[in-house]
């Protein structure tokens, strides 16, 4: 993850990651497992997860873009609604 507008989150190991089954992600203090599957370039999702050590739930989506970057939203139930901006590492393979 390389930004997220409007927010002020600490990035340096921030990550979102989809496989063929669901995927995970971590920024800040909020971690999940993704619940969802990918469609082509654009996939919607549930997540469980922590925000800062408490349970924490919610959905989103994310979609690749011309530049190769990915653009989503993670929203947690009843509580903000988070857009992120990705972009894939050197070490990663894995794409849906």
């Amino acid at each position: 993850m390389v930004e997220t507008p409007g927010y002020d989150m600490a990035l340096a190991s921030a990550y979102i990651l989809f496989n063929e089954g669901g995927g995970e992600f971590a920024f800040d203090c909020l971690t999940g497992s993704i619940l969802g599957a990918c469609n082509g370039d654009a996939v919607e999702f549930g997540w469980q997860g922590n925000d800062e050590m408490e349970p924490a739930e919610g959905d989103g989506w994310a979609e690749l873009q011309d530049d190769g970057s990915l653009e989503g939203e993670i929203c947690l139930l009843n509580g903000d609604n988070i857009p992120f901006i990705a972009r894939r590492s050197k070490t990663s393979s894995t794409a849906c």
